[in-house]
């Protein structure tokens, strides 16, 4: 080789400065966001599983094994077209509960921190190889086209130039679950281009080192043939094998979960990713065997070379030979990046915060970033160090299949994650220590020495003997695995809170956590307590995140809303300091109170959860979440108020009937208990819930001002082992029947009001006018002052029986206009003249002041005379209400179609117990013997038979005190009927 190490340096370089470029052209948004977030940059992004191997390792292996190479891009290929069953569940939990690792996933599901870090440790010893392999290739292809004495030390060069790119680009958010648009958009570019250079290397090899398809052919069936067949071809055993390992490496490796699960745009993305991957690695892996038969037919020496480096001596030409360079350094910087990124947040939430948990940090959130970034230059570091001691003495297909081995061993726990609730803790941890044990004695000794490979084959398993290591230790390490966590789950119990980690893991699982109150009472009590572990200012921003992403308000205290904001700061802090280390401080700083009752399951968040998955459920579950669904509309929907209770007085449902009866929005209380319900809803509720009887009638509820009358009925669900106890209440507005049966009861009073009105004035006004006759005739017979002062005494008193028995006769007639004269049209300031002349007359009330501001030329259409009582009637009690010195004010504008006519004293108001029967016959704020009770309904007849309407202010708005009657007067008779005319009986 004959490039300059100068010029290999300057085209390294300007690569990873090419990267930086587009990076900060995707952060300042100079590449819409519709571009950096489009689905093909996701597939392209999930590119990174071609590592190094798919650019140099899959051609040694097909140099070795032919066409076994392909199991590289098979594995991954059926990994991913079976997503809806694997990945989609994956990804659901780990979006759920803020899982940014493998670690993180069984530190949840198994409920141990100590399962996370034996995790993170088998991670750290499978991706050990795989790093030294990425840097391997730097190194080797430096060597081979330069010729340099220290490769190793420009490997370290490029290294610390893609660490420093992981942590500009990589490490900024202190979330490791945070989506990094500008990481995935590199990686996709950097996939891009091991695509086009690949596809590039096998052009050149199709239509250059061969003269097209039929060239190849040719030499295919004459000179290539001895080639082939030194091929040893692996046996169909072998070639599963291999499949089953690459399988589990597309989505256990740490690279691969970080791309697959924590940078995923959404589930329709990842399942568009089911074909879209695999297409990809079909292009990929398509020139590898033309460029194997290119270096073949070119006689290139594999024993100089190495064949993993074949493609180098395609020709002497320097392009093509940096195309390879490119290409390798592509596919091991993304590689390298992602590992680093995903290795060094598996370490720092499973070991280092284990160690050392975050307790009253000054700036957790600087500290948390600092120290990752620590651990991204130590994880490269690391890979590099493992390349100088270990990997320089191996060759590739040793350090990658030693570290797919490896990672093969968490296999068995992921599926029983998934698909067996019974694993437990002790059964995963024996399997997988069972299963390391093997890998590390049959490929980590080989690697670090010179001694064979130690591995036992266990009675059985006897035809092993002479196979590839690599075959015997993957076949005996999962069996020890697979067989140890069967064996060990079967044999010891499973905790509680495995149980319902196992649930939430499943397949499909439909959470059901219970219904446990909290000790803190409120988002601001959440603050006060996780500032004793995060500080002041950390549990402030993570309470008002979770608070903002729940949009509930800090002051709710529904015990329904507490448990899901506790869920949520603890999937938040998940994706901050992994699961282990935010469950034991949520645990300990938000405890839930126990005692009391046995809490049942939160229906409610079960209900809302099937809501969310109703459109992937099928078969039976379908029909069933349908019938489901049905009933809930019904109950929902149904137009008598209904709510229920659980056993613990806690609030499940609240239907759309109670919500538009009570204002209540159903949202705002489901959750709460009955104690913490709005009034009067707390002691309406709490008195059919606490008392024996199932029903209460026509209880008086005061809502939106108006009393309501409300019947309730209780039905009590009893609880056993399979079914949930509470209460339902169903609340019927018996308003308007209580209104009619009032109206009933007092017309029927009315009318035998109406009745012995009409026979007292019958029988008391012959009488009194006989007396009022011979009074009169007293006058005239006698000079006597003393007679005639009792004659005018009597004929007062008579007259004052007189108007009495006129106002008994009057509402005998209902008001009608019993005189017979027609509508005429009236001056009102004149009314209201005559109506003060005729007040100023008594004796009484020459102290208060009167006002007539009535304009003049205000006329409106009736009957003067009826119209002059009804203005003496209001001017009257105006003055017998008003303090001496008072002021009664007279007021008329016309408003419309209507002559709005106004009379306000300054007395003392009218009691709100009668305010609203002033209109019944009989009622009299008046002391005893001073008022009949008949003057207001009087008014109400005539201004009714007028076509209007009154009605009364007290105190009348912007005023302490006194009393404002309103009159409403057509000023065109045809037009006379309100619509809006209140019952004066209600």
């Amino acid at each position: 080789m004959n490039a300059s190490l100068g010029g290999l340096l300057a085209l390294g370089s300007g690569y990873l400065l090419l990267l930086f470029l587009v990076a900060l052209a995707v952060e300042r948004h100079w590449i819409p966001t519709r571009i950096a977030r489009h689905p093909a940059v996701y597939t392209l992004a999930l590119g990174v599983y071609a590592s190094a191997w798919a650019i140099y390792g899959s051609l040694e292996l097909a140099g070795n094994a032919g066409y076994g190479y392909l199991a590289y891009y098979l594995g991954v290929a059926g990994a991913f077209l079976l997503a809806p069953v694997l990945l989609v569940p994956i990804q659901r939990m780990t979006r759920t509960y803020q899982l940014a690792s493998l670690a993180d996933l069984f530190a949840f599901r198994f409920r141990s921190r100590w399962v996370g870090t034996l995790i993170t440790l088998v991670s750290l010893l499978a991706v050990l190889p795989l790093l030294a392999l990425q840097v391997q290739t730097l190194g080797d292809t430096i060597y081979l086209m330069t010729g340099t004495a220290s490769p190793a030390l420009l490997a370290l060069l490029f290294s610390a130039l893609i660490a420093l790119f992981a942590i500009l680009f990589g490490a900024r958010h202190t979330r490791l679950h945070a989506r990094h648009d500008t990481l995935l958009a590199v990686i996709a570019l950097e996939s891009l281009v091991k695509l086009v250079a690949m596809l590039a290397l096998g052009a050149f090899a199709l239509f250059v080192v061969f003269d097209g398809p039929a060239d190849l052919q040719a030499w295919l069936d004459g000179p290539g043939r001895a080639a082939q067949a030194r091929v040893a071809h692996l046996d169909p055993a072998q070639w599963r094998t291999l499949l089953l390992l690459f399988f589990a490496a597309a989505f256990l490796m740490p690279h691969m979960f970080h791309i697959t699960f924590a940078e995923t745009l959404s589930r329709r993305t990842l399942l568009q990713a089911a074909w879209t991957l695999p297409l990809f690695l079909l292009l990929m892996a398509l020139p590898v065997p033309l460029i194997l038969w290119a270096a073949q037919r070119l006689g290139v020496d594999a024993g100089g070379l190495g064949t993993a480096y074949l493609a180098y001596g395609l020709s002497e030409s320097l392009w093509l030979q940096g195309l390879v360079f490119i290409a390798g350094l592509a596919a091991t910087s993304g590689t390298m990046v992602i590992i680093s990124l995903a290795l060094s947040g598996m370490i720092l939430n499973h070991l280092v915060l284990v160690a050392h948990p975050p307790v009253d940090q000054p700036d957790l959130y600087r500290w948390l970033r600092w120290l990752r970034r620590a651990l991204i230059v130590a994880v490269i570091l690391g890979g590099w160090l493992f390349y100088r001691l270990v990997g320089v003495n191996h060759d590739l297909t040793t350090l990658g299949l030693a570290a797919f081995i490896g990672m093969a061993q968490c296999l068995p726990g992921m599926l029983a994650l998934l698909y067996w609730p019974g694993a437990n803790r002790k059964g995963m941890v024996s399997g997988l220590t069972a299963g390391v044990l093997v890998w590390l004695a049959g490929t980590w000794v080989p690697l670090l020495s010179d001694v064979p490979a130690l591995v036992l084959l266990p009675p059985g398993l006897e035809a092993l003997a002479g196979e590839p290591v690599w075959y015997v230790v993957t076949l005996v390490s999962l069996a020890a695995n697979i067989l140890t966590l069967i064996l060990v789950s079967l044999l010891t119990p499973t905790s509680a809170g495995e149980r319902a980690a196992a649930e939430a893991c499943s397949v499909d699982a439909v959470i059901r956590p219970k219904r446990l109150p909290l000790v803190a009472g409120n988002g601001a009590e959440f603050k006060h307590h996780l500032a004793r572990a995060l500080g002041e200012e950390v549990a402030g921003r993570e309470v008002d995140r979770a608070l903002t992403d729940l949009g509930l308000s800090p002051l709710d205290g529904r015990p329904y809303a507490l448990r899901r904001l506790r869920d949520r700061i603890q999937a938040n802090l998940s994706g901050l300091m992994g699961p282990s280390v935010a469950q034991d401080i949520v645990d300990r700083h938000l405890p839930y109170r126990r005692g009391g009752l046995e809490p049942n399951d939160d229906i409610h968040f079960v209900e809302s959860r099937l809501e969310a998955y109703r459109t992937r459920l099928t078969g039976l579950a379908r029909e069933l979440d349908g019938l489901r669904r049905y009933h809930r509309r019904i109950l929902t929907r149904l137009p008598v108020g209904l709510c229920a209770f659980g056993v613990d007085d806690e609030l499940l449902m609240w239907n759309d009937a109670l919500a538009e009866l009570s204002g209540i929005d159903g949202n705002s209380v489901v959750g709460s208990r009955r104690d913490g319900l709005p009034p009067p809803w707390r002691d309406l509720l709490g008195r059919v819930l606490l008392e024996h009887h199932d029903h209460l009638y026509k209880q008086p509820v005061t809502l939106a001002g108006t009393t309501r009358y409300l019947s309730l009925h209780k039905a009590e669900l009893e609880a056993d082992e399979e079914m949930r106890g509470g209460t339902v209440v169903l609340v019927e507005d018996h308003s308007e029947m209580k209104w009619l049966e009032d109206e009933l009861v007092h017309a029927a009073r009315l009318a035998s009001i109406g009745q012995l009105a009409a026979g007292v004035a019958h029988e008391i006004g012959n009488p009194v006018t006989g007396i009022s006759s011979l009074a009169q005739n007293l006058r005239y017979d006698t000079d006597d002052p003393e007679v005639l002062e009792t004659a005018t005494q009597i004929q007062q008193l008579t007259d004052r029986i007189s108007r009495i028995v006129e106002s008994l006769v009057g509402f005998a007639h209902g008001g009608r206009h019993v005189t017979g004269h027609p509508f005429a049209p009236v001056s009102l300031a004149t009314l209201t003249d005559e109506a003060l002349h005729l007040i100023h007359l008594a004796r009484s009330g020459e102290d208060i002041r009167y006002h007539n501001r009535c304009p003049a030329g205000l006329e409106v259409k009736g009957d003067a005379q009826r119209l002059l009582q009804v203005m003496v009637n209001l001017l009257g009690n105006a003055r017998d209400a008003s303090t001496p010195g008072g002021e009664v004010v007279i007021d008329a504008a016309p408003e419309s179609e209507w002559l709005h006519v106004t009379v306000t004293d300054q007395g003392h108001g009218i009691d709100e117990r009668v305010r609203d029967h002033l209109f019944e016959p009989f009622t009299t704020t008046k002391p005893p013997g001073e008022g009949t009770g008949l003057g207001l309904p009087l008014v109400y007849s005539i201004i009714a038979e007028h076509g209007g309407q009154i009605d009364i202010d007290s105190p009348p708005p912007g005023q302490a005190k006194g009393t404002r009657i309103h009159l409403w007067l057509p000023l065109n008779p045809e037009h006379g009927e309100r619509t809006d005319e209140p019952d004066p009986d209600r």
